[in-house]
């Protein structure tokens, strides 16, 4: 192995991704895997979860499943003092789960607004505050926050996702200031729009297809394997001076008006 290539590898490390069942939770699983960690599937529907871990496996993986709420912080505590008694500490952690309840503000319910706040933001917090204490200890830890475009931009009946994903930025900023001095470190990736279960009906209305498509510089959608590069980096010894940034994987739309 190079020097360089070593920058990159993660063999000896676990990771945790939440919301990792599908989508690009799970490609980002897998790609974290083919870079040698060992993997923690999280989602709350146990068959869901299994077949992605079987997928993983069949790939030469080391995975073990962690069913949980990311929303529920007694699930959580539990869960992750579950995983790291049986399947070792957690060295990676990327908060990934997140969900889309669209709605022009002035007719989104309550319980639309609440739910993707607890479950893109605040999850974020009770896995993190559950996991940072053994970083801490050993004095090493990564930890990823999926983003979005929409923690910079906002876009018609999307306000309580872009409530969220604003949050989840500054989350990323006060987790690095509070914890950079005991070694780890906590960045955020900021997808722009990305072909994915959740994403599909937009991606079959050729009205808002072809919108993206000429708001997007690389003019078409991304892939989900194209988000791994910069987890690997985030997740990496390349970014162990990298701190409270968030890295945009958008094809360019934030670098255009």
């Amino acid at each position: 192995m190079t020097a360089s290539s070593s920058l990159f590898d993660l063999t000896g490390r676990t990771a945790l991704i939440t919301g990792s069942s599908q989508g690009l939770g799970l490609a980002l699983a897998r790609g974290l895997a083919q870079h040698g960690a060992a993997i923690v599937l999280n989602g709350r529907d146990p068959a869901k979860v299994e077949a992605a871990a079987a997928d993983l496996r069949a790939g030469g993986a080391r995975v073990t499943s962690a069913v949980f709420d990311v929303t529920d912080a007694r699930a959580v505590t539990h869960a992750i003092a579950h995983v790291q008694e049986t399947f070792g500490p957690i060295d990676i952690l990327v908060n990934n789960a997140g969900i889309h309840r669209r709605a022009p503000l002035l007719e989104m319910l309550e319980s639309q607004w609440r739910e993707v706040l607890d479950t893109n933001l605040t999850s974020a917090f009770l896995v993190a505050r559950a996991v940072a204490p053994g970083m801490i200890a050993r004095r090493a830890g990564k930890i990823i926050n999926v983003c979005s475009l929409m923690s910079e931009i906002g876009r018609a009946t999307t306000g309580n996702y872009a409530a969220a994903k604003g949050g989840l930025k500054m989350l990323t900023r006060a987790m690095a200031v509070e914890w950079a001095e005991h070694g780890l470190q906590i960045n955020g990736i900021g997808p722009g729009y990305f072909a994915t279960e959740m994403t599909q009906a937009l991606v079959e209305n050729p009205q808002f297809d072809a919108w993206l498509k000429l708001r997007t510089p690389a003019r078409r959608w991304g892939k989900p394997e194209e988000l791994v590069g910069a987890a690997v980096f985030l997740a990496s010894r390349a970014s162990d001076f990298v701190n409270g940034q968030i890295l945009y994987v958008d094809g360019g739309v934030l670098a255009s008006l």
